[in-house]
Order: C-alpha cells, then sequence, then structure tokens
C-alpha cells in the first residue's frame, strides 16, 4: 500500500484521519478534536474514543460518502479513478460533500 490519507472534517473542523496501512485501513480522531466540549463522532458506527478505529475493510461510513452510479461514474471518468479504489475516490471526491463529514486529501493539506 502506499499510505495513501486524508484529513476528516465534522462541520468544517478536523476532526480526525483516514489511512491505508498493510493491513487495510485506520481511522483516528485527534486528540484536540476529542478535547472540544461540542465534540460529536463523525458516525454512530465510529464512537469518540482515543484508540485507532483499525479494519481490513474500507470502513463502510466512508465508503457512504462517496457517490455512486451516474455521478460516481462522471467521478471516477473526470478525474480517471478506478471506481474500485475506494480510497482514491474518498480522497478525491469528498472534499465537498454533502452532509457534516468530509474528507481532504492529506497530501493536498500539506500543500
Amino acid at each position: 500500500m502506499n499510505g495513501r490519507s486524508g484529513i476528516v472534517f465534522f462541520d468544517s473542523v478536523p476532526a480526525g484521519s483516514i489511512r491505508e496501512t498493510e493491513q487495510g485501513y485506520e481511522f483516528v480522531y485527534d486528540a484536540e478534536y476529542l478535547s472540544r466540549p461540542d465534540a460529536q463522532p463523525v458516525s454512530l458506527t465510529l464512537p469518540l474514543r482515543a484508540e485507532p478505529y483499525e479494519s481490513t475493510i474500507f470502513f463502510p461510513f466512508f465508503d457512504g460518502l462517496i457517490p455512486e452510479g451516474w455521478l460516481l461514474n462522471v467521478a471516477a471518468g473526470t478525474w480517471k479513478l478506478n471506481p474500485h479504489d475506494r480510497m482514491g475516490l474518498l480522497l478525491s471526491v469528498c472534499a465537498d460533500s454533502i452532509g457534516a463529514v468530509t474528507v481532504r486529501n492529506n497530501a493536498e493539506e500539506k500543500t
């Protein structure tokens, strides 16, 4: 794996990060976010905690942020992405998604 990663925002506030690992995927809340009195989980399936969430499969919550159907075809064609590369799609098309949670490519945030 090439270790791609993204910053996860909740209502425009950095809440954590998601990354590829040798074993699959990892999501971890940011310590500063966890210390906020108004901190909320990004998903009911990912309650607030300091320990990382690890999974050998792509987290269903984040998979649900990726467009489907014709919109997926447009996104994959526009950015020349493999529709089966869920992490690539998440990092490319979910920076301005509908709802409270957005994900920005960590590589883009550093530039």
